[in-house]
């Protein structure tokens, strides 16, 4: 059974989620030959001010 984990900041709509994990798990079908129903995506979210790239939070971007 395969797991996908994406970390992200929070501020995604619900859509937006929606279209990832069917992204995601069709990429897992198709080339890892697994059954859609056997792959489990699960998306961390993080606060900006919880999150940072190249010393900057994101909130501060």
């Amino acid at each position: 059974m395969p797991e996908i984990m994406v970390f992200a900041a929070t501020g995604r709509t619900v859509e937006q989620k929606r279209g990832l994990v069917r992204d995601l798990t069709e990429a897992m079908v198709k080339n890892f030959g697994v059954p859609a129903a056997s792959v489990t995506v699960q998306i961390v979210e993080s606060a900006p001010d919880s999150k940072a790239k190249g010393g900057v939070l994101f909130s501060d971007r």
